[in-house]
């Protein structure tokens, strides 16, 4: 039995992160990807079962950092740290959001489909999820600071979610608006004096 012609792999990944940028989710055409890729539709269905399944596929490296970032944070134990480094946490100075910009532009073309093109795919509401898991994460520092007397401020999780969808779409906003990476860092100045965390929470 021959093996599979694994090469053609990248071919079809590349192809459909084209039309997908192109077209979206929703318009990208499985045909078009395959033709670009230079592959017949049977070598794609072998390897992926549909467009949505492809879509995550293209999406992987990117949901898999971000996950990557859920978990480290999840793993975080506040429990003994002082109010100084609990308020560290919270540094929002103008290289904590060049660093998110970085992070972002390193992984621009992933952000960009999860953003702007995955209206009718299972991420269509990426923004709302993504602020949801940080929400989670953040509720749960919050709590803990305001029992231990560390911060004056208590937020429920609604105006939690609210307050944490203004900041980060303010940072996705570079990508939607196809910003330069050296105009998004000069974005930066802006957020820094927009956003002050350590204020809101009563540090």
């Amino acid at each position: 039995m021959s093996l599979p012609n694994c090469s053609i792999d990248p071919k079809i990944l590349v192809s459909a992160k084209e039309e997908f940028l192109q077209k979206g989710f929703a318009e990208a055409s499985l045909r078009e990807i395959c033709q670009k890729a230079g592959v017949t539709t049977g070598a794609l269905y072998k390897r992926f079962s549909g467009k949505e399944e492809l879509f995550a596929a293209v999406l992987e490296p990117t949901l898999k950092d971000i996950n990557a970032l859920s978990e480290a944070v999840e793993q975080s134990n506040y429990e003994h740290l002082e109010r100084a480094e609990m308020q560290a946490v919270w540094d929002m100075s103008e290289a904590t959001h060049q660093r998110w910009i970085e992070f972002l532009y390193s992984r621009y073309d992933g952000f960009k489909l999860l953003l702007c093109c995955s209206a009718g795919s299972v991420y269509a509401n990426f923004l709302n999820d993504f602020v949801a898991e940080n929400t989670k994460h953040t509720l749960a520092f919050v709590e803990k600071a305001f029992a231990r007397g560390l911060t004056k401020n208590r937020i429920d999780e609604d105006e939690l979610h609210i307050l944490l969808t203004a900041y980060w779409s303010t940072l996705f906003e570079t990508i939607i608006h196809d910003f330069s990476k050296e105009k998004a860092l000069h974005h930066c100045r802006i957020i820094t004096k927009f956003f002050n965390w350590q204020a809101v929470l009563g540090f």
